[in-house]
């Protein structure tokens, strides 16, 4: 993996990494990208609740805008299906009726998100990426897969959903299995065997075309429409006309939780992708500056009535193993995407919903992250209930809720690993044979009448108490009488109000028990903290471990 300081400067061109070398190989993944995403896309409107052509429109201008403004050269903007199944939810809580007035909310949605990712560009704010872990996201998006699943399966079966909450729906599904209507299984388990089985046989070949190729031929050749199939039905064709969304100030406040839920999402997630494929390929990514591209391309989304657009594992990932080096297949996909809703609207309308329903069912599947949990509970069972409250969370009570209660519960896991103190008891660092760091089971005292602790991390309100009582404990079990401790700061990163009243009760404590406080490997941003605190002033101050014990020793060997 190459780090910041081997990667080559950016690259200044419209379309970074695009030589003559690799042209042709860019314009094929191109082909396959679109070959990839239309079945995809209509299949994630759909799941948003919006037509089809909804799904098409985030293909042009959006993918368009982001190819041309976004530093990282592989990540492809595109709704995914969290995204839409995310969209659905959210603005069926909003309350407006007409399908116009949905259309208009989801374009609204998409030009608050864009914003919100103006507004973290312009204010550096590439950072908060980290601050949505990975358990959360891998319970998130599994929980919105699920989700997506069961209304896929629906599909598949023929069965309608009624509105409501995901348990519900599984009910109500469970309960009218006897329903099923024959041809749509028929049709479905056929898209199923080809879209599994070529994804093993022959995964260059672009299944998801294939499927809805067939299926189309398959429905017009056995009047599949006479048997009760259900069809995309016809579309208009046409490019997207610019349009702001008209609605009440009302509605717009209600919109910007979502937008806000979405946004952090794509951040973490978005911003994540781009990184690993950098790193992974030596090019150069400004996080802010994608950040930039993905504000302009949700707000291009939002302006052209498609719905919010974020970064698409799975398309990343196909360009990735096709070669591609270069955002030139975005290119490729939008024109090819102006060219389908200018002459081949009409073609489409005939695709069978199963056959879309199984496209995204395949899809989604990888999205579920059943082998992420199971990695989590061999190496790590707090972050594992992290990311199941997330995922029950997000069917139980909705995706912003169980967002929420997920932040809540890894604040609360961080602050209680915070809480334990890591006091590092040190042998005598000027001992050839002792190692640079002992813990307190392999060595009871640094020297005779010195204990040298090594804090770690920050000191504040969650675990100062229990660092003092850790430093006084030390002191007392000591073989011999402890005269000085010297505390090593060197990894200590903040000291809050709380952590400070802790201290000055600690320097009570030891001179209680007849010892002082010495400091060492105390930076000047620490020791300014500490003086604006007014903690510890009385302690006396040096630049390493050993000349702290070298003076001690020295004292204690002059009778002071």
């Amino acid at each position: 993996m190459s780090s910041d300081a081997t990667r080559p400067p950016h690259d200044r061109r419209l379309l970074p990494g695009l030589t003559r070398a690799n042209l042709l190989r860019e314009l094929s993944a191109g082909v396959t990208l679109i070959a990839i995403s239309v079945p995809l896309n209509i299949g994630y409107a759909q799941i948003a609740g919006l037509p089809a052509t909804a799904g098409l429109y985030a293909l042009v201008v959006p993918a368009l805008v982001f190819a041309l403004t976004a530093s990282s050269r592989q990540v492809v903007v595109a709704p995914d299906a969290a995204a839409a199944a995310l969209v659905a939810s959210s603005l069926a809580g909003v309350g407006l009726a007409d399908a116009g007035s949905y259309s208009a909310m989801a374009a609204a949605q998409a030009l608050i998100g864009g914003v919100v990712f103006l507004l973290c560009s312009r204010l550096r704010l590439g950072f908060l990426a980290d601050f949505l872990s990975r358990p959360i996201l891998v319970g998130f998006i599994g929980g919105l897969a699920l989700e997506v699943s069961l209304s896929q399966v629906a599909k598949m079966l023929g069965i309608g959903l009624p509105e409501g909450e995901f348990l519900d729906q599984a009910t109500h599904l469970l309960t009218s299995l006897e329903q099923a209507h024959g041809w749509t299984v028929a049709v479905s388990a056929i898209a199923l065997a080809l879209l599994l089985g070529g994804r093993r046989w022959a995964p260059s070949v672009p299944w998801a075309l294939v499927v809805m190729v067939l299926a189309t031929a398959a429905t017009s050749v056995l009047d599949l429409t006479d048997r009760g199939v259900a069809v995309l039905g016809s579309m208009p064709s046409g490019l997207p006309e610019l349009a702001f969304p008209d609605l009440s100030l009302e509605v717009w406040l209600g919109l910007v939780p979502s937008a806000v839920a979405l946004t952090a999402v794509t951040v973490a997630e978005g911003l994540m992708v781009a990184r690993s494929y950098a790193d992974r390929n030596g090019y150069p990514t400004d996080p802010d500056r994608d950040l930039a591209a993905f504000g302009l391309a949700n707000v291009a989304a939002g302006l052209t009535s498609s719905f919010t657009v974020g970064s698409s594992t799975s398309r990343t990932a196909a360009m990735d193993e096709a070669g591609s080096r270069t955002q030139l297949p975005a290119v490729v996909l939008a024109v090819g995407s102006v060219l389908l809703l200018l002459f081949g609207a009409d073609l489409l309308a005939d695709i069978p919903a199963p056959a879309i329903g199984a496209t995204v069912a395949v899809a989604v599947s990888r999205l579920l992250g059943l082998a992420e949990l199971r990695h989590l509970l061999q190496v790590s069972p707090d972050e594992l209930v992290v990311a199941l409250v997330t995922f029950v969370g997000v069917l139980a009570i909705g995706p912003i809720g169980g967002l929420v209660v997920a932040f809540a519960l890894a604040v609360v896991n961080l602050t209680r690993r915070a809480a334990a103190p890591h006091v590092h008891l040190l042998a005598d660092p000027r001992r050839p044979e002792s190692a640079a760091l002992d813990l307190g089971e392999h060595v009871a005292q640094t020297a005779p009448g010195a204990l040298v602790l090594r804090l770690a991390g920050p000191v504040f309100f969650a675990n100062a108490d229990a660092l003092s009582a850790e430093v006084v404990r030390l002191v007392r079990e000591a073989p011999d009488p402890v005269h000085v401790v010297i505390l090593d700061v060197g990894s200590v990163t903040d000291v809050d109000t709380t952590a400070a009243e802790a201290l000055e009760r600690l320097e009570g404590d030891l001179r209680a028990e007849g010892a002082t406080i010495a400091i060492t490997r105390e930076d000047d941003r620490l020791l300014r903290r500490l003086e604006r605190l007014g903690v510890l002033e009385s302690a006396e101050r040096f630049p390493t471990n050993r000349a702290a014990l070298a003076s001690y020793e020295l004292r204690a060997g002059a009778g002071e």
